[in-house]
Order: C-alpha cells, then sequence, then structure tokens
C-alpha cells in the first residue's frame, strides 16, 4: 500500500511539475506570438502613463481671509484637493469649478516632481463645472492637448489619471461605457461621459485620456455606492470654455429665446409625434430670436444644425455653441409640417427664466373654475399676458389638482385653439367628450408649459 501510495503521489507531482512548465514557458510559435502582443499592449499602456502623468497635478484651494481692518489676504489650505491638468507649456491648468470652490481665487499646485506653485484663478463656468488657473513663472510645464470627444466609441480603452485620496498620480485603466450620459444634475449643460475607470474622491478635475496620451474628458463625478460608473466632461466642450475663459474672462452662449419641455407619451401623441422625438417650445420670449424668426409655442423643434434633438438638455447645448450673432437652423414641426428657420442668435442672458416641466397624468376629472382675469389679478399673480381665463379654483382630489394646475395659472389654449373668454373656455370643453385628452397651454408667472390632462370615460 505504501508502494502504491508513493507512486500515486510521484505521478502527481509529475503532472502538475509538467502543467506549471508548459504554462511557464509556451511551446508553440501560436503562444509565443499570443504573449507578444500582450507584452506589446502593456508596454504602450506604461509608455502612455510615463508620458502623461507628468502634465497632472494636485490641487488645492487657498482660502482668503479678511483682516480686522477688512482687507483680504491669502489666508491657510482649504480642507480636501483635487486634480488638474496642465493644457499649455505657459501654466495653463484645467480643473473642475466645485475643486477650487465658488470664492477661491488662488490654489495651491503640487507637480510630478513634488515641486510647488501658487496659481491664480483666471475665469470659471459653474455652468459647465470647469475652471482655468495659471501659474505665473517663465518656467516650461509638460502639457497635454485635447483630442476629439465627438468620434469616441463605447468600449474604446481609456486611462484616468489623479490624486484619489491624497494618493498621487494614481493611473486607472478601463473602457467608455456609455456617452452622452445627461439628466444627472450635475451641471446645465450635460453631455457626460461613461467610463469604468476607477474615479475616485480626489480625481475630479484630472484628465480621462486616449491611447494617443490626447486628453478626451474631464473626470467630474461619480456615482456613490458603485463601482465603475464614473463620469468625464467631454473635451470638445471643454476646449471651447476654457479657449473663452482665457480670451475673455467668461463663457459667452447663444440664445434662442424660448420656453422647452420634453415630450411626454400624451403629450406626443396630442401633436403628432413619436415619443422621444424633439422638444415642444412652451414659451417664445417676445423680442428674442426665436420671436423675430417667427417661431411659436406648440412648436417642436426636431433639429439644429442637423444634429437631431430628443430632450431639452440637448437643445439647450446646441442652442449654447452657437455664438451670438451666427446663425441657427433650426428644424420644427408645426401642425403636421416641418419647417426649416435659419435664426441668428443672441447671446444668453445671465439670468434667464425656466420653463417648468411636464406633470404627470391621473385618470380623474377635470375640477377647475375659471373666470376673466382683471388688472388686479394680473397684478397679484405677476402675469404679463392678458389673453386667456384664469383658474379661480382647483378641486382636492380631481384631475386638474393631480396634475399641479393651481389657482392662480392662466390657461392661453385648449386644445391648440387660444381662448380669449370663459365662454369660449366652456364651449371648447363641451366638445371633448369621456376619455379624450385636453391639452392647455399654462402660464405661471413668468413660466409657460403645456399639461395633458385626460378625462375618464
Amino acid at each position: 500500500m505504501k508502494y502504491l501510495l508513493k507512486i500515486v503521489l510521484f505521478s502527481t507531482i509529475s503532472i502538475f511539475s509538467t502543467i506549471s512548465f508548459s504554462l511557464a514557458a509556451p511551446q508553440s510559435e501560436r503562444e509565443i506570438r499570443g504573449l507578444r502582443v500582450l507584452e506589446d499592449i502593456q508596454f504602450a499602456i506604461t509608455s502612455l502613463a510615463e508620458r502623461v502623468t507628468p502634465t497632472v497635478v494636485n490641487i488645492t484651494p487657498i482660502r482668503d481671509i479678511t483682516t480686522s481692518q477688512g482687507f483680504k489676504q491669502r489666508g491657510s489650505y482649504a480642507q480636501g484637493s483635487g486634480s488638474g491638468v496642465i493644457v499649455r507649456e505657459d501654466g495653463i491648468i484645467v480643473t473642475n469649478n466645485h475643486v477650487i470652490g465658488e470664492d477661491t481665487r488662488e490654489a495651491n499646485i503640487r507637480l510630478s516632481d513634488k515641486t510647488r506653485f501658487i496659481a491664480r484663478v483666471i475665469g470659471r463656468d459653474k455652468e459647465t463645472d470647469i475652471a482655468v488657473l495659471k501659474i505665473d513663472t517663465d518656467r516650461t510645464f509638460p502639457a497635454a492637448h485635447f483630442g476629439d470627444s465627438t468620434s469616441l466609441k463605447v468600449g474604446q480603452w481609456v486611462l484616468a489619471v489623479g490624486n484619489p485620496m491624497g494618493l498621487d498620480r494614481t493611473v486607472t485603466l478601463g473602457v467608455i461605457s456609455g456617452i452622452g450620459r445627461e439628466r444627472l444634475n450635475l451641471s446645465r449643460y450635460e453631455n457626460f461621459i461613461q467610463t469604468d475607470a476607477a474615479i475616485n474622491p480626489g480625481n475630479s478635475g484630472g484628465p480621462l485620456f486616449n491611447l494617443r496620451g490626447e486628453i478626451i474628458g474631464i473626470n467630474t463625478a461619480i456615482i456613490h455606492m458603485a463601482q465603475g460608473i464614473g463620469f468625464s466632461i467631454p473635451s470638445d466642450m471643454v476646449s471651447r470654455v476654457v479657449e473663452q475663459l482665457i480670451t475673455q474672462g467668461r463663457v459667452i452662449r447663444g440664445w434662442l429665446g424660448v420656453g422647452i419641455q420634453s415630450l411626454t407619451k400624451e403629450l406626443a401623441r396630442q401633436f403628432g409625434i413619436k415619443e422621444g422625438q424633439g422638444v415642444l417650445i412652451n414659451e417664445v420670449y417676445e423680442g428674442d430670436p426665436a420671436h423675430a424668426a417667427g417661431i411659436k409655442p406648440g412648436d417642436i423643434i426636431l433639429m439644429v444644425d442637423d444634429q437631431p434633438v430628443d430632450s431639452p438638455n440637448q437643445l439647450s447645448r446646441l442652442v449654447a455653441m452657437v455664438g451670438p450673432g451666427q446663425e441657427a437652423s433650426i428644424r420644427l414641426l408645426r401642425d403636421g409640417k416641418e419647417f426649416m428657420y435659419h435664426v441668428p442668435m443672441a447671446e444668453r442672458p445671465e439670468k434667464t427664466t425656466l420653463a417648468s416641466l411636464p406633470l404627470q397624468k391621473s385618470e380623474v376629472k377635470l375640477g377647475i373654475d375659471v373666470q376673466a382675469l382683471t388688472a388686479a389679478l394680473a397684478e397679484e399673480f405677476e402675469l404679463t399676458e392678458t389673453v386667456g381665463v384664469l383658474v379661480s379654483k382647483v378641486q382636492r382630489g380631481g384631475l386638474a389638482h393631480s396634475e399641479g394646475v393651481q389657482a392662480g395659472d392662466f390657461i392661453t389654449e385648449v386644445n391648440r385653439q387660444p381662448i380669449r373668454s370663459v365662454a369660449q373656455f366652456a364651449e371648447v370643453l363641451e366638445k371633448v367628450k369621456p376619455g379624450q385628452t385636453v391639452l392647455l397651454r399654462i402660464i405661471r408667472k413668468t413660466r409657460a408649459f403645456f399639461i395633458v390632462l385626460k378625462t375618464q370615460k
């Protein structure tokens, strides 16, 4: 039995030795070629990391302090730090606005060689969460350059570099998991790149590189309690913002002058269009470009400069990219027919009127009372339009109440028909049969929106 056991053990050891040897030393030409390919890929990635990491910096905002005489002076470093990337050899650095903070004027910059500099903030854009800093020195710095983010593909390899949790110049490799991500409520103009390259606190403001070492995004956010879900601002947006901040100190965006909202399933049915296609105009501001061009409330914008439009965020972004004075080609749908308008853009004002979001549907009765508008009521509810009827009472639990209609709302249209009196309002509603929908255009103070009420059978 002992001899048998020895033979079995010896045989087992021999088998494992053979397997180990075959794994350690590939025997076939095919295995050798495969190993060389992997080594070439590994060399390309390590070379890329060595080349780009010197362009990445650690940023710590400097908090100003106010003296007893009321003067501001440079104070201590603020808590927390983030990342940035040098984009010009003369010391221009790009980072997130939230990294440096709202009122910060300077930041401490630490380079990969451990040298430190003080950089001043030369511009910031809260709308895209981008800030630009400048190191004032005669020294020449290693710099990275922007690549083309418009041609990115899902699955493309990317490299994220930053300073997460105080760990300088951390490199992570991943792929692009998605493009055109929006509705994240991170900034006004959202068009994020999603990546699974590990991004952690401290990575904000750092670059996302393609395999050529070009910046294709600025890392800006992660989803907490999730792994492998990070977001970057695409380089085509960043480069435009950075150029304007450097040359003009602010970002100038195009302005069409309309209130907009998404097309829900019910609204899409009312306007004869597929859900998710186009954006509904609920208000046209008098004197602005859309009004001058003849665009009307109820029009549906389909394309801007040959770019399909499927969300309010996307429309805002496309319009903002058109410089003031430049023409934008607007294709829209009106009463089932397509029209093309060539509209010269104005400059977007600092404070804009926000359109209401579409409201949720409810299967209950209408439940509102209306009355004619008086001068006193117009002043009370801050209304500028005078043609329509005023909602004087909303029945609690009724359809209109469930949809968010409020006393003081001003109804200007019912089923696309302008309303000039209470009698006309009642007349139009009389034609609505049980089970049909009612499309209202409502003005609430300075905002306008469409709403669909579905009556019960």
